[in-house]
């Protein structure tokens, strides 16, 4: 692995942007504010900014890759290696594919459940960003709960969401029912009997939900309650272990997951567009209250790193705190201890971004785990030369 030498950049180091030199090697950050190792390769990072990469929790637009339109299917690995060089080209150095295995047929169904995570395990490797498999379990799916525990048991589930999209967002609402009913495949009377066949075992829900929460804390593996309605909702689950709440639907209840100390995530499509799609809570408002943690791309994967750009132009964060949604809090929130902040001895995920047009920052370069894997400005590489840099404070 060839060693990197970042010159002369406007780091990112806790609180505070210093311009200073970084020195990558073995896959790590090896120092900060040294000269240039003998042979490294040099980038020059003059006038730009040098921020950890972006980890994301929760985004669903490799679904987009796998069936661009309603019934065009294409290979799950085909869609996985384009969504890798997406999430790459906007910063994403940590992914997690979120993978919805609902009680439907379909793009959502357990045949593609099954899919996305064998081809994410075999292209890991192969993959720029950290690619990770984040298991959105639709609560009634009841059938799946035997081999979602076996999946935890074998370390093969890093993140389990618990949703419920039967009564919030699906069937209670003709528009959303319509596009449920096409990614399924099945005629319109067909699908009806399948969701009266689903809610006639509603009774056997809450304990399926105990029985898997058990199984993912004995696992160690974070999770995630999703649309969280009220502050019991989101008591009953945190008592479960529960600790993330996913795109809580008031204010009032995301007051109560803030008192509690819970994660809280929203989606930074959300803040970059000024509201949610769904008309639901407002994440910018959230994020100015103090009731937002966690940015997460979502459904569109340029969203995050735009987000965080349009908190400071608004002035509602100041970069290190919009920067701290997505990358060091969802580093946390997903138990990685070893990446989201620029320190020495941490993963080497690093972007360098140009930020010379407020709203629209421009991706330069990406390390990921020490690796340069996505430049769009050859004039950058440098023979790395000596020369010793000190950290002066930057307004």
């Amino acid at each position: 692995m060839t060693d990197i030498f970042i010159d002369g950049g406007r780091t990112l180091l806790g609180q505070d942007i210093a311009e200073t030199s970084l020195q990558i090697g073995g896959g790590v950050i090896a120092d900060i504010g040294s000269d240039a190792p003998h042979g490294a390769l040099g980038l020059d990072a003059s006038d730009l900014l040098v921020l950890p990469g972006i980890v994301d929790l929760h985004g669903d637009a490799f679904e987009r890759q796998l069936m661009p339109r309603p019934g065009v299917d294409f290979p799950v690995d085909v869609a996985l290696i384009d969504s890798d060089r997406q999430a790459i080209a906007n910063g994403i150095t940590t992914v997690f594919h979120g993978t919805t295995w609902s009680w439907e047929p379909g793009l959502r169904g357990a045949k593609n459940a099954r899919k996305l995570l064998n081809a994410i395990e075999t292209l890991r490797p192969q993959l720029a960003s950290d690619t990770r498999f984040h298991l959105r379990q639709e609560t009634f799916n009841l059938d799946a709960e035997d081999e979602i525990v076996g999946w935890l048991q074998a370390g093969r589930i890093n993140l389990l969401a618990f949703n419920d999209h039967m009564d919030i967002a699906g069937i209670s609402k003709p528009a959303k029912r319509a596009r449920m009913v096409e990614r399924t495949g099945l005629s319109s009377d067909a699908f009806d009997q399948l969701v009266d066949r689903v809610l006639s075992r509603t009774d056997e829900v809450p304990a399926s939900i105990v029985r898997l929460a058990k199984a993912a804390n004995a696992a160690g593996v974070p999770t995630l309650s999703h649309d969280d309605a009220t502050p019991a909702m989101r008591d009953d689950f945190r008592q479960l272990g529960v600790n993330i709440a996913e795109f809580p639907i008031n204010e009032e209840t995301a007051k109560a997951a803030a008192a509690a100390g819970d994660f809280i995530v929203f989606g930074a499509p959300n803040v970059v567009r000024g509201g949610s799609h769904t008309g639901w809570t407002k994440a910018s408002d959230m994020i100015a209250k103090g009731l937002c943690s966690i940015l997460a791309s979502d459904y569109y994967y340029p969203a995050q790193l735009l987000a965080a750009f349009r908190l400071l132009h608004d002035g509602i964060l100041s970069l290190p705190r919009a920067w701290a949604l997505i990358s060091s809090a969802p580093a946390k929130a997903a138990g990685l201890t070893d990446r989201g902040e620029i320190i020495e001895g941490r993963r080497a995920d690093l972007l360098l971004v140009d930020d010379s047009i407020a709203m629209r920052p421009r991706i330069v370069a990406v390390i990921a785990q020490g690796k340069l894997v996505h430049l769009t400005d050859a004039t950058r590489l440098q023979p790395a030369r000596a020369m010793h840099r000190k950290a002066i404070a930057a307004a």
